[in-house]
């Protein structure tokens, strides 16, 4: 049976972005949500959410969990090796160009992983979301964590007060990657913020509200831009019909 454990309790993410042939990315997704979520889900992980990236028509995005390093090796392991992906994986392969843009992360703290369940998530070939989901990844030099310390226990409070709170704040798993045959981004010490709106429009009234925050604008983000090693990447996601976070 799938699990229906608070995915709050999964320390171990893995935000994936797949860069796929060009005009073949509902292909993927049709055969993810059909065949890719109950049965990786069997296995003891978690698929918090499936996205198109609505900047760039031939990309992939999701999210996947796992209580530990050691339940992820193990479910890899049984998924990777499993019927079901022998069965559909080399037509999932077809669809793409390269799947190794990969972070692997966990909760800023213990109040800051996504905290959906299977059991909300709509069953068979649910409609896609109208909903917009942004997510902000900050990066930071190799064991510097002020950024991070700056996002949390400044720009997270702002948020807050200015739209709706984040789903997630996720930083760069330090865990050596024990399932070498996927590959995971080395050398990163990244902080990613996850957060829901009704629409883009209800995403622009908040990021417009944050640079406005006194706080926001003359503290924080000038913090923040001192300590990256390069700008924050902006991924702006529509979740798909079968998708958790939304």
């Amino acid at each position: 049976m799938p699990s229906t454990d608070p995915v709050g309790h999964h320390a171990v993410i893995e935000l994936r972005q797949y860069t796929l042939r060009p005009g073949r990315r509902d292909e993927l997704i049709d055969l993810f949500d059909r065949e890719f979520v109950e049965t990786q889900e069997q296995t003891g992980m978690i698929v918090l959410g499936q996205f198109r990236d609505l900047d760039d028509p031939d990309r992939f995005v999701w999210l996947r969990g796992f209580r530990d390093m050691t339940v992820r090796h193990r479910a890899l392991t049984a998924f990777y090796g499993g019927p079901v992906w022998a069965e559909h994986g080399p037509r999932a392969n077809a669809t793409m160009i390269a799947s190794d843009d990969v972070l692997l992360l966990s909760p800023l703290s213990a109040e800051t992983g996504f905290t959906v369940s299977p059991a909300q998530r709509p069953r068979g070939s649910a409609a896609a979301s109208d909903r917009f989901v942004s997510a902000t990844v900050w990066s930071f030099p190799p064991g510097k964590s002020d950024g991070a310390a700056l996002i949390r226990d400044g720009l997270v409070p702002v948020l807050r007060t200015t739209g709706p709170a984040p789903l997630a704040v996720l930083t760069t798993e330090t865990a050596h990657n024990t399932f070498t045959r996927l590959p995971v981004r080395t050398g990163e010490n990244v902080t990613a913020v996850f957060t829901a709106y009704a629409d883009e429009e209800a995403h622009r009234r908040h990021v417009a509200a944050i640079q406005a925050h006194p706080l926001a604008r003359d503290e924080i983000l000038p913090g923040i831009g001192r300590e990256q090693a390069s700008a924050p990447r902006m991924l702006r996601l529509a979740p798909t019909g079968r998708s958790l976070i939304r």
